[in-house]
């Protein structure tokens, strides 16, 4: 190697070495200028493996991880069997509070003097199932009690059955109540006074609610719950709507001035004032310009021919002719006698009026399935001393065939058993206590499960109407 040559290696060296001397005191002066790392205190190591582990849980399938189950029964004091699919039962006693492997389970409850009841619950969540057991033998199964306003008077279920409106005449209004959670949605104040009566049109977008003490009609807006406008009515103590089949009239009892109503929907004005027996209260419209009325003072069942005003009665019980339904085909018009206790049917054709069935003591609203097969009755039970003191009676529903006229199922309510309505749908029963401000919620059965019930508790449940 040439002399030249071995200085420039020697060169190259030393300089490399130099670099990497440079190099590694860079480094250790970054080292000694930062900070150390701050120790994990003890305590906090727990928490981030839970952490970690709650976030591993959340990651897992519903059906794969544990959920707090509660389950109130009423009564309470029933036996709970909780029993996931493919697996061993769990048994306890109600009210229920414990964890649960998530799944498909069924619950199954049962209590002496109740019937069994058994229904599947999806655990993919926390849940808090709030049961109700049925009085052994009853072929209806309660679903649920509401809390409303002061003295609820009538409840309407609107079309697609996802809300319940109640009218307070006790109150400044009305309420409505979702059908699903049966939590109040929202109060709707109609000024200083209640409200008697509520309907909804076919759309279900529009809400008529009668008051009798400003002699009007109120329309509200369903989805808004706005009111849109207040309808005079002319008459006196307006209290019982309906509307004429094409929706385009509403026809409006006057309690104390015996005449009804004649409103133009569209204009917002009364077109003329019909009279009518006493205290009209029952009202019920045909395709064909006849409109029927239930006289409350006499018990009367009165027929206007709308083209010409000429009435004619029909029936004269000297009872409490009360509330009217028609059946969904346009033949046959059901009444119910506050004073008589009796539910009468009135052929259309013929306008012959026979007694369908006897009821329980003063009945009330009264409604029917959407296939007619089934008219509800609610019945306040005897009166006290006065119309606002509970009586010595229980309420009750019954539910009547109305083509043999049998009861096929009763239920006993609270207070004066008052306001009643099906959902369209035919799935929902409501009906209310007018002095316990309570509104009760039931599943109807099918009407074979009511045919093959023999008769439910329609015999059974006399036994409880008298207070004791």
């Amino acid at each position: 190697m040439s002399p030249g040559r071995r200085r420039r290696l020697v060169r190259s060296v030393l300089l490399l070495v130099l670099v990497l001397v440079a190099g590694g005191v860079w480094l250790r002066d970054r080292r000694e200028a930062a900070p150390p790392p701050a120790p994990v205190p003890a305590a906090a190591r727990p928490a981030a493996r839970d952490a970690a582990g709650a976030a591993t849980r959340a990651e897992r399938p519903p059906e794969q991880r544990t959920w707090r189950l509660r389950v109130t029964t009423h009564p309470p004091g029933a036996l709970l069997s909780i029993r996931p699919a493919g697996g061993p039962a769990r048994r306890a006693r109600t009210p229920f509070r414990g964890t649960v492997a998530g799944g498909e389970l069924e619950l199954a409850v049962a209590k002496t003097g109740y019937n069994r009841l058994v229904q599947r619950l999806p655990l993919d969540r926390h849940r808090s199932p709030d049961l109700w057991l049925d009085p052994a033998g009853l072929l209806h199964h309660k679903l649920g009690e509401l809390r409303s306003g002061s003295n609820p008077k009538q409840v309407a279920f609107s079309p697609d059955g996802r809300e319940l409106w109640v009218s307070l005449l006790g109150g400044h209004g009305v309420e409505v109540f979702d059908t699903r959670t049966m939590r109040r949605r929202k109060a709707i104040r109609l000024g200083k006074h209640g409200a008697v009566e509520v309907l909804f049109t076919r759309d279900g977008r529009t809400v008529y609610a009668s008051q009798m003490e400003t002699a009007s009609v109120w329309e509200i807006d369903r989805h808004s719950f706005r009111v849109r406008r207040q309808l005079p009515t002319k008459g006196n103590w307006s209290k019982v709507m309906a509307p004429s089949p094409d929706e385009r009239t509403l026809y409006v009892a006057n309690w104390v001035s015996s005449d009804l109503s004649e409103i133009d929907l569209r204009k917002g004005r009364v077109r003329r004032l019909l009279k009518t027996v006493r205290t009209p209260r029952g009202l019920w419209p045909t395709a064909d310009g006849r409109l029927y009325v239930a006289g409350f003072q006499d018990g009367e069942l009165q027929r206007i021919d709308l083209a010409s005003g000429k009435a004619r009665t029909l029936l004269r019980t000297g009872g409490a002719m009360r509330h009217l339904v028609g059946d969904p085909h346009g033949r046959r018009l059901y009444a119910d006698d506050m004073g008589t206790n009796q539910a009468f049917v009135v052929d259309l054709a013929s306008e012959r009026v026979r007694t369908l069935a006897g009821t329980d003591n003063v009945p009330n609203t009264i409604d029917l399935t959407p296939d007619g097969r089934v008219l509800y009755v609610s019945n306040r039970g005897r009166n006290g001393a006065s119309y606002y003191l509970p009586g010595p009676e229980w309420g009750s529903v019954l539910a009547i065939d109305t083509a043999s006229g049998k009861v096929l199922d009763a239920m006993v309510g609270g207070n004066q058993t008052t306001g009643l309505d099906v959902s369209a749908d035919g799935r929902l029963l409501a009906f209310s206590d007018f002095l316990d401000n309570r509104i009760h919620l039931y599943a109807v059965p099918a009407y074979r499960t009511l045919a093959a019930g023999g008769g439910g508790r329609a015999a059974a449940h006399r036994a409880e109407l008298a207070k004791r």
